[in-house]
């Protein structure tokens, strides 16, 4: 047996045996993480946040999060349900230093409305500039007291919004507000912050931690319908996996090296399906994010995205189907697929770990743009490469490849005008959504990326799935193939002629006599 088949026998042995236990075990984690019990989401503030200057007021950013209603039947202000809704501020501590102390302040206030509410914040005298602080002009015509925050109540929420205050008595370095709990009986975006208008309190901080819960737990209203989503994922990378990994097993004699990529691809899918489940469901669980669990994920994540983009562009230049090496160009896939991991990495670690409030920061959108030119990179080099391939076999008549990279080709085609087109809608509904209304519907977006992902691994894996006939996919280094020839092979240039005043050497010219070889030699 040779040393290729060796391999393959040692792989297939080892895939059969962690198959079904990979399996069990991705099952029976899925199956536990349904049954946990549910809770909330922690806002925690740290001694270092600080109040920030916006217009007239200083300004702590509480959290934004989109929460389901609760009925209210459902809350009890001695026994909370389970499933109710609410907002609750446990040992919110307000600190200042103590050369600020002499002196009693204006009001903090804590305000909490819903989004539709946000014209009921601030105010203007005379149509004036927008004020959140009560200005002394305010103050004379009787709106406001000097020192607060405007605002008026809701017509559209009864009640909304919601204003907790506590002010510093002279001398106290500390001012606690008294815990409570804000039931949500309306579904809706809701934004919690944190203000004073006193000049004297620039240097107060905030601390302690407010509790968000929605009906059913701790995850944000944008991140709830995830959970679900990659739990199903994840059961379909399994069912995916039972078929590819069974015609491994039956046909792995035939195997070769895409077919390997694509089992690499499989395993690494599953993975991270199961760890983005596992993340949703422990924040479900315990209300903070687990850091942890969230990087592996996103680092699994990149690692598939970033493999799969490697061999579909392999694939595109012909690799192990009809040329064995990329040539001098493995340098320079290589070092595209390690720019790309490491902007990918980079963009998903500072989306995604320690995420709770329903935002996406501006942030993001500096990180987004180095992983949005390398992949228009990768998919102008991909389609450049598949239709120098195309050409090759035709020009060739492989017709058995030629019609599996016609298949190829368009099922890219069709990803990349969907791509095109969802990345249209999505600019427009983020530029439209400024203030994050259509939150319920935000889980969309990242679904609709991994669903075409899936989609289009669906259809590599029916392509190329292992056969009886895998091997004719294959490249082969028995002469039958010399695609590259033109490419990498030196033509063989003739051999100079002599010199015309060299003699030529003597004929020899054999005549056969009777039994003797006898030579006629010509001077």
């Amino acid at each position: 047996m040779s040393a290729s088949s060796s391999s393959n026998k040692l792989i297939i042995i080892t895939f059969s045996i962690t198959q079904p236990a990979l399996l069990l075990l991705l099952l029976s984690v899925f199956l536990s993480f349904l049954l946990l019990p549910t809770e909330a989401s922690v806002h925690k503030y740290a001694a270092d946040d600080k109040f920030v200057i916006k217009g007239n007021a200083f300004v702590v950013h509480g959290g934004s999060e989109g929460i389901y209603a609760s009925t209210p039947s459902s809350f009890n202000q001695s026994s909370i349900s389970s499933a109710s809704s609410f907002i609750r501020f446990e040992k919110i501590i307000f600190r200042r230093p103590k050369e600020f102390s002499n002196f009693t302040s204006w009001p903090i206030h804590a305000i909490i409305f819903e989004v539709d509410d946000r014209e009921t914040i601030g105010g203007s005298a005379y149509g004036g500039q927008r004020a959140v602080c009560c200005t002394a002009d305010l103050a004379k015509l009787g709106v406001c007291k000097e020192g607060g925050v405007i605002y008026r109540r809701s017509t559209i929420n009864p009640g909304w919004p919601q204003v907790f205050d506590v002010s510093f008595k002279a001398d106290e370095l500390d001012a606690t507000l008294q815990p409570s709990t804000v039931q949500i009986t309306k579904t809706g975006m809701y934004n919690l912050y944190f203000i004073h208008c006193d000049l004297n309190l620039k240097e107060v901080t905030v601390e302690g931690k407010t509790i968000w819960k929605n009906p059913s737990g701790y995850l944000p209203g944008r991140m709830a319908p995830l959970m679900n989503f990659y739990g199903f994922l994840s059961l379909a990378f399994v069912v995916l996996g039972i078929f590819w990994f069974s015609q491994y097993a039956r046909f792995w004699r035939e195997v070769f090296t895409l077919q390997n990529c694509i089992t690499l691809v499989i395993t690494l899918g599953m993975f991270e399906m199961a760890l983005w489940y596992f993340d949703y469901a422990k924040f479900n669980e315990t209300g903070i994010r687990p850091i942890g669990i969230t990087v592996w994920a996103v680092t699994f994540g990149t690692v598939k995205r970033t493999v799969s983009r490697l061999i579909i562009l392999m694939v595109s230049m012909g690799y192990g189907v009809v040329r064995p090496t990329l040539g001098g160009l493995t340098s320079k896939v290589l070092m595209l697929g390690g720019t790309f991991f490491v902007a990918s990495e980079v963009l998903e670690l500072v989306e995604n770990v320690g995420a709770i409030s329903d935002l996406s920061g501006k942030a993001i959108l500096f990180f987004a743009l180095p992983v949005s030119v390398l992949d228009a990179f990768f998919i102008l080099w991909i389609f450049t490469s598949l239709s120098a391939t195309l050409n090759k076999l035709q020009a060739r008549r492989m017709l058995a490849k030629l019609d599996i990279y016609r298949k190829f080709t368009n099922a890219l085609a069709v990803a990349v005008i969907v791509s095109v087109g969802w990345i249209c809608y999505e600019l427009y509904i983020k530029s439209s959504d400024v203030y994050n209304e259509h939150w319920q519907n935000a889980w969309i977006i990242p679904a609709f990326w991994q669903v075409l992902s899936f989609s289009l691994l669906c259809v590599i894996c029916a392509l190329w799935a292992p056969s009886r006939n895998s091997k004719r996919f294959a490249y082969s280094d028995d002469g039958s193939e010399e695609f590259d020839k033109d490419d990498s092979l030196t033509l063989i240039k003739p051999a100079p002629l002599p010199p015309k005043d060299v003699r030529s050497t003597p004929e020899v010219r054999p005549v056969l006599g009777g039994n003797d070889l006898e030579e006629d030699k010509t001077e």
